[in-house]
Order: C-alpha cells, then structure tokens, then sequence
C-alpha cells in the first residue's frame, strides 16, 4: 500500500469526486460542464496523490494548493449548476459539506508546509 492511500484526506477526495460523478450521471449536463467537473474533482485526488510523494515541502505545498484550487473549482461549478436549478439543494449541500471539510484539511496541510 502506498503511504497516500492511508491518508484520510486521500479518502474524503476519492469520495468527493464519486459524489460529482454520480450527480453528473444523473445530470447529464452539457459536454463541457461534465469534462470540467469530472477533471477538476480527479485532479483532487490526483495531486493529494502526487504531493504526498514529494520529498521537499515547497513541492509538496504546491501540489495541496493545486488540489485546493481544484476544489474551490469544484464548488463554483456546483454553485452554478444550483443557480441555474440544475440540482436539488440536497445535492447541493451534500458535496457542499464535503468539500469545506476537505479544504480545511487542505488549508491545514498548506499552513503547516510554509512554516
């Protein structure tokens, strides 16, 4: 087992990106809305992934922001697709709440890199 698939943040994003891709399937919102979603919530993923395995905190510091910015991605298609009554609110929430638990985390692991 690799050391990143032990973290609990590795978790709550593998969670988080099966979360949109459920709601894009049952969605099946326009072409680019569904590429944007699905990239953005496996790059999470993916950079928590790559960042773990980064020897020096300035790269691994990179690779969190990236994941975050990915997130906050995320969350603002979310909140367009909401706006424009494309998913119920419970849907909304669901991945919403998710997400501000993942960035905390995230924000956390940046904060403690840049010391």
């Amino acid at each position: 087992m690799f050391p990143f698939q032990n973290l609990e943040l590795y978790k709550k994003a593998q969670l988080f990106h099966l979360g949109c891709k459920k709601l894009l399937a049952f969605l099946k919102p326009q072409k680019y809305v569904y590429d944007q979603l699905g990239r953005a919530s496996y790059s999470i993923v993916l950079n928590i992934a790559e960042g773990s395995a980064k020897s020096t905190k300035p790269d691994r510091r990179n690779y969190f922001t990236t994941a975050r910015g990915s997130l906050f991605e995320c969350v603002a298609i979310l909140d367009l697709l909401l706006l424009e009554e494309l998913i119920q609110e419970s849907q909304y929430k669901e991945l919403h709440l998710l997400a501000e638990e993942i960035s905390r985390i995230l924000y956390t692991m940046i904060k403690n890199l840049s010391e």
